[in-house]
């Protein structure tokens, strides 16, 4: 039996086993029974001519085959949704998907501007997955999803990364602080300060401790935290001072809670990026939701400027 004789029903299967690694939960997706999802999947690798997963325990994993085989099904199904919303653009319809992942950070501004295109395109599935830069940098090895919006591109994954607006990154405080009233402060007048810092491997937390090991500072870690919203309510409780982005503080500082420090060196100039796989074909849909995020981003970014 040859490749050749795979169908494209295959196809999805082994890429919904693959994404989930698990045969249950694939079955579960795709509502089909666990014998018949198998029966699917073991008929592909005949096809194949060799195994595609190996299990041990109770858990499977990718054979050198499989991962060969999940590369390639992604350009097959990406390819095919790509040609499905070219039809549709020629036909002069708005269907088909979009799927995008947000760093968490994000989350302030990218569902607003997701709103507007879902209200430009009601034709479209959308979908958005928000969490932090290990969920997303998982995600993005695995191709899950359309797009990805970083603050930090990943060094050790081939993407296209394409800056669509500025991030930049403030030292934060309760108004109350010993410091909050100084100008200019030295990097090293922070030596001592009780730190509350996002979780190890997040974007922002990486640029703080590169800026500040660059000027002979290492943080003084009091807590750390998976949300900014964590990060933030600590800093409110006056446990210490953390560096944020300016895009998640406009409400804190709007009330008084808190409030910026001015630390010669910030703020640190960083950029938002829209991220996606190096080779990715992007589909009419994604470069249009693109589109809407540098023409939003842009008039975005006056406000929040105005604000700071």
């Amino acid at each position: 039996m040859s490749i050749r004789h795979a169908t494209l029903h295959q196809l999805k299967i082994f890429a919904a086993v693959a994404r989930h690694m698990s045969f249950a939960r694939a079955a579960e997706e795709l509502h089909l029974t666990p014998p018949a999802l198998s029966i699917q999947v073991r008929q592909l690798a005949e096809a194949v001519g060799q195994p595609l997963f190996n299990q041990i325990g109770k858990k499977i994993y990718l054979t050198p085959a499989g991962e060969a085989l999940t590369s390639a099904c992604h350009d097959v199904l990406d390819r095919l949704e790509y040609f499905t919303q070219e039809i549709a653009a020629l036909q002069g319809l708005e269907k088909g998907s979009l799927k995008v992942a947000t760093l968490s950070t994000a989350k302030y501004f990218i569902p607003r501007i997701m709103g507007g295109f879902c209200t430009e395109h009601p034709g479209v599935a959308t979908a958005l997955f928000i969490g932090n830069r290990e969920a997303l940098l998982e995600r993005l090895a695995r191709n899950q999803d359309d797009l990805y919006i970083l603050g930090q591109p990943p060094e050790h994954i081939n993407v296209v990364a394409e800056a669509f607006a500025d991030n930049p990154l403030v030292v934060v405080s309760r108004s109350d602080h010993p410091l909050a009233s100084e100008k200019d402060l030295e990097p090293s007048r922070l030596r001592d300060a009780p730190f509350i810092l996002r979780e190890p491997g997040s974007g922002t937390r990486l640029a703080a401790e590169k800026f500040f090991e660059q000027h002979g500072v290492v943080l003084r870690t009091r807590m750390e935290f998976g949300s900014n919203e964590a990060v933030k309510q600590t800093v409110a409780g006056g446990l210490g001072i953390a560096v944020l982005s300016a895009s998640t503080i406009h409400a804190e500082l709007a009330s008084g809670e808190l409030v910026i420090l001015d630390v010669r060196g910030f703020p640190l100039e960083r950029k938002w990026y829209a991220v996606y796989p190096a080779g990715k074909l992007l589909s009419p849909i994604v470069r249009a939701f693109m589109g809407c995020l540098f023409a939003v981003s842009a008039h975005g970014e006056k406000e929040w400027r105005a604000q700071e």
